[in-house]
């Protein structure tokens, strides 16, 4: 295609605004591509600084589970414990005043067992203590040491820590899948705005030249009437045509810096830089492909992955609603190696063991159809979820389709908005041509010039459309048409990582 016309009027507003930077007192503008946009968004956009510090999150939380699941080691002090206390004894039936001293520390190791959601820990509690009674004249000074090695394992009941694992395992995908799909809608929405203010910027460059042309033949119709060739009414509306001009120049350029202001707050610029766009708009046709798209799409889209998520996450829930006033079991085994002696030395010389096994069990009797109904309503949420899979996937197709058929709406649009672009700068420059004759009015030439103007505007905005309905398709499809390859979900988060 000829883009011929579109690229002059660029041309022309790039010149300005070069010609304004040489401009003693004109604050420097900085010159920003789409490509540019996208690289200070990545960094300084708020809405994926918030997507990537959910990310970090999720990440840190995982990384807290995954250690939690290592050996713990502990030690506590206790450097005094004194205690005197008044007591009754029930075997004599008489009042006695116990006095203790005593000071100990304790080690203690614990490690949880992920296969079988048991723990096991390993204990050792060292001291002295001093204690003596009035009921008896004997007074103890001894050292102690308690050694014990204890397995607690429940039985009869889902594996707790594998569970909590897989679930901030399935946390932290789904918020990579968050975070990828903010950048490619970063991409998309960063595009618009980006648009948006050159569309802004053209309009402004277009005002400026219809004020001058308006003001050319203003001069023209000035002229006329002081040399008695018109009447004073085409002096009269060409005043209010070059009025009206400049009017609208006015507005498009508060719409421009309306339009600066919303692409800088996106991409997390100072507000009170001062930028100018720069931005090739020619739209080439690129061929697509309908079913490598929708199958690109089924196979690729993250949106899926993250239905799949929300289903393995409800059957958790589930496994959960199962354990409600289910039975179970718990075992607690315990060995251990206890020695005390007022001689720190011979602590052990006549250790005693000190084995134990405890074995409950937790039998529900009678829920009155609670656990019944819990599951059933968490059945039904399953259900809803994999409704929701298959829902998705039928809306990738249909948006799919959607956008491919708006692509080729968008050719044609092109290819009539580029006619009648060339058919209103022709009949503009005949009309032109005939109001310096004065075969026309000022009022009909204002026409020609608004015709002119809107149709300039059209195309550029035919092109645009294009342009933003292709990246929307790479994004539905995760497919890049231009380069003819697909687009990797993990390479959308894990570059991010690698920095």
């Amino acid at each position: 295609m000829n883009f011929t016309k579109i690229k002059q009027i660029r041309e022309i507003a790039i010149l300005g605004f070069i010609i304004l930077l040489g401009i003693p007192g004109v604050k420097a503008q900085e010159a920003i591509t789409l490509d540019k946009a996208l690289q200070i968004a990545e960094t300084g956009s708020p809405d994926l600084q918030l997507s990537r510090l959910n990310l970090e999150r999720f990440q840190k939380n995982l990384e807290a589970q995954r250690a939690a699941m290592k050996s713990h080691f502990s030690f506590d002090v206790v450097p005094l414990n004194y205690s005197n206390n008044r007591r009754f004894d029930n075997r004599v039936s008489q009042w006695y005043t116990n006095e203790n001293l005593e000071t100990n520390a304790r080690f203690l190791v614990s490690q949880p067992i992920a296969f079988s959601d048991g723990t096991i820990s390993l204990s050792n509690e060292f001291g002295w203590q001093s204690s003596n009674s009035s009921a008896s004249e004997i007074k103890s000074q001894v050292f102690f040491n308690n050694l014990y090695l204890n397995l607690n394992q429940p039985l009869f009941t889902y594996n707790r820590i594998e569970l909590q694992l897989k679930t901030l395992e399935l946390s932290y995908e789904n918020a990579n899948i968050s975070y990828a799909i903010q950048r490619l809608n970063l991409e998309k929405n960063v595009t618009q705005f980006f648009y948006n203010v050159y569309m802004a910027q053209m309009n402004l460059s277009i005002a400026k030249e219809e004020v001058a042309n308006t003001q050319k033949s203003y001069d023209i119709i000035v002229n006329k009437v002081d040399a008695g060739l018109a009447a004073k009414e085409e002096l009269y509306q060409a005043e209010l045509n070059l009025a009206t001009s400049k009017s609208s120049l006015q507005n498009s350029g508060v719409t421009f810096e309306n339009a600066k202001d919303q692409l800088k707050l996106y991409l997390g610029m100072d507000l009170f830089e001062d930028i100018m766009i720069l931005a090739d708009v020619s739209a080439n046709p690129v061929p697509v492909n309908l079913d490598t798209a929708i199958n690109s799409g089924l196979s690729s889209r993250m949106e899926l992955r993250q239905r799949e998520i929300n289903v393995e996450t409800s059957e958790f829930d589930l496994i959960q609603t199962k354990s409600l006033n289910e039975f179970k079991g718990a075992l607690n085994l315990r060995l251990g190696v206890t020695g005390d002696n007022k001689n720190l030395g011979q602590i052990f010389d006549t250790p005693t063991n000190s084995p134990s096994i405890a074995l409950s069990f937790n039998i529900p009797l009678f829920d009155w159809g609670e656990k019944k109904a819990r599951i059933a309503a968490q059945k039904a949420t399953i259900q809803s979820q994999q409704l929701n899979y298959s829902e998705e996937k039928k809306q990738i197709i249909i948006s799919i389709r959607q956008v491919y058929r708006n692509l080729q709406n968008q050719l044609n649009q092109i290819d009539i908005a580029k006619q009648n672009e060339k058919n209103a700068q022709l009949t503009y420059e005949i009309n032109l041509e005939r109001y310096q004759n004065g075969d026309l009015t000022s009022m009909d030439l204002n026409l020609f010039q608004t015709q002119l103007t809107s149709k300039q505007i059209s195309y550029a905005q035919s092109l645009i459309n294009y342009k933003i309905e292709l990246l929307n398709l790479k994004i539905q499809t995760l497919y890049d048409f231009e380069k003819g390859k697909k687009i990797m979900p993990a390479e959308l988060y894990l570059n991010e990582q690698n920095k």
